[in-house]
């Protein structure tokens, strides 16, 4: 009797992971037909229905590119990378199409930092955060060695082993924070039309001196505040990779 309910549960639990997995792969056939507006629509319900996954949005990346909708191919790689940093298509994929829209360069202000985000988002902050304990423990393991062995060499390789091992595990653990910080923090946004003038203050300019600056469609911003008035409706301001900070409409974005 045991066994039989058993049973029951696991085909209870089963059955909504394989109606997941065909309605995938109805999406992933319609796709290899080009028939992209199918995909598309069976991609996003499968994301309203079962929940999101980075290879779903990376997917549904895919379908907007193939329906020549950069922007939005932009929005769900980002997407996808915000959930798992390590996915290498969803990488690739949006340095492609941002390449394609002519797009500048907004992960830092120089050369360095702009290295050391992409290389460290390569990894999730858990996959930095197991590293920093590995690393740790080992260091642990170079002290005992250091402290507790006879043999000169293996002293000398405990020693410096250990040095080497916990600055590693001390940079994992600030990879790991950044990470951590770039997803939770300040929230990501894509600048959706085509091109975009914003302000100096939250609501339309009135002269050029409200003017602030242009942004290009697909435009990488952070939000970092917002004002809601029952004239001119919602406002954010957002700030460029350049530190640069200004007024913009709502509806001008979608958040990452």
């Amino acid at each position: 009797m045991k066994q039989v309910i058993i049973i029951i549960l696991l085909a209870a639990l089963a059955l909504p992971l394989m109606a997941a997995n065909a309605n995938i792969d109805k999406a992933n056939q319609a796709y290899k037909q080009e028939l992209y507006n199918e995909a598309l629509k069976l991609y996003l319900q499968e994301a309203e229905k079962t929940g999101v996954s980075s290879d779903l949005y990376c997917n549904i990346g895919d379908t907007y590119y193939r329906l020549k909708d950069n922007v939005h191919a932009v929005l769900y790689y980002e997407r996808a990378l915000l959930l798992d940093p390590s996915n290498s298509d969803a990488r690739f994929n949006l340095e492609f199409v941002r390449g394609k829209m002519q797009l500048p360069d907004d992960a830092g202000d120089s050369w360095f930092s702009n290295w050391v985000d992409q290389t460290v988002s390569r990894l999730s902050s858990n996959a930095w955060a197991i590293i920093a304990i590995i690393t740790f423990l080992l260091f642990l393991a170079g002290v005992a060695v250091y402290l507790f062995m006879d043999n000169v060499m293996m002293r000398k390789i405990g020693f410096f082993g250990g040095a080497i091992l916990i600055v590693v595990s001390i940079l994992a653990n600030l990879a790991a924070f950044h990470v951590h910080n770039k997803a939770t923090g300040a929230s990501g946004a894509i600048i959706m039309p085509e091109k975009v003038t914003l302000s100096t203050a939250p609501r339309e300019p009135r002269d050029k001196e409200e003017e602030a600056f242009e942004l290009m469609q697909g435009t990488r911003v952070q939000i970092v505040d917002s004002i809601a008035d029952k004239t001119s409706g919602k406002w954010l301001q957002v700030s460029t990779a350049g530190g640069h900070k200004a007024w913009i409409k709502a509806s001008d974005l979608e958040i990452i």
